[in-house]
């Protein structure tokens, strides 16, 4: 008894993705020009919030309301992600120009 060897037409593989897009550029100005609000998760496991305002090669400018600027270069970053929690009453209000209390807490009537 013998076997026979089938041989089945071999698709051809595909190449494996590339290591860089070059669209992070692209992607970083895209959220700048829109301050889009970003979670920025560091590999030390800290999440930062805020926009980014400037970036090169190596970091990125992170603006935050109300907290210091961070310069945060991107070897310490784990990934960044477009914020989505809802904002908070108080920064919707600033947003749309309203505001009741003064800098100090204090109700303007």
């Amino acid at each position: 008894m013998s076997f026979r060897s089938f041989s089945f037409p071999r698709k051809p593989q595909k190449s494996p993705p590339p290591d860089e897009t070059f669209k992070e550029a692209e992607y970083l100005k895209s959220l700048g020009e829109r301050q889009k609000v970003v979670a920025v998760k560091l590999l030390d496991g800290q999440v930062v919030r805020g926009w980014i305002e400037y970036y090169d090669q190596r970091m990125i400018r992170l603006t935050r309301e109300g907290e210091p600027n961070l310069f945060i270069f991107k070897d310490r970053i784990a990934y960044i992600s477009e914020d989505t929690r809802k904002p908070s009453p108080q920064r919707r209000e600033r947003s749309q120009g309203i505001s009741n209390a003064s800098p100090y807490g204090e109700a303007q009537e």
